[in-house]
């Protein structure tokens, strides 16, 4: 089957939340997706639907020789995902700079929580979390009564999967016109407060 991004090559690194969600809506618009899992993990996931329609590769990316496949693997890619902590990546020897100069083209696409610099960067978060602080709660309920938690449709996918998905594919434009790539950075709790 066609999708109106065939021809485009993602690599993903595993995650949880929005990365994935973000890779499986790029695979379904056409995209071919490569998930870079953990030495271990069980590839075959059918109840987990955020795989569907993406190959895998198993990498222990605190090895050299793996780190330095997923480089090579970004010489044929357009597009990386990505949704570790702050500094994650960087660590590992897979950060923006060392990607971008590898593939000057790359749109380079992380989400987080809390954004990449301030006071909660580090700091573990939920979509209850993202959701209730960017003030997003107050839909979720009636005057004089507790809000409802809202499912994670708000923070994680609303917030952080589509908002993703929308800078990736403006990044995506802009690359194949400039020859230049960027990294697109989506935090869960700015794209709720949108």
């Amino acid at each position: 089957m066609s999708g109106v991004l065939d021809g485009v090559k993602v690599i993903e690194i595993a995650g949880i939340g929005p990365g994935p969600f973000c890779g499986m809506l790029l695979a379904d618009l056409g995209a071919e997706v490569i998930l870079v899992e953990r030495p271990g993990h069980d590839l075959e996931r059918p109840d987990e639907i955020y795989n569907r329609g993406k190959k895998s590769i198993a990498l222990d990316l605190k090895q050299p020789e793996s780190v330095n496949i997923v480089l090579r693997m970004l010489e044929g890619a357009d597009i990386l995902i990505e949704g570790m902590r702050p500094g994650v990546m960087e660590r590992l020897g897979l950060g923006p700079t060392i990607c971008l100069s590898r593939k000057r083209a790359l749109v380079y696409g992380r989400v987080t929580g809390w954004g990449q610099t301030g006071p909660l960067a580090g700091a573990a978060g939920h979509d209850s979390n993202y959701t209730a602080l960017a003030g997003a709660l107050w839909f979720a309920g009636q005057a004089e009564t507790p809000p409802l938690l809202p499912s994670t449709m708000t923070g994680d996918v609303a917030g952080g999967a589509l908002y993703l998905a929308i800078g990736i594919l403006s990044a995506l434009l802009n690359a194949r016109s400039t020859g230049q790539g960027q990294v697109v950075d989506a935090a869960i709790v700015d794209g709720v407060a949108h």
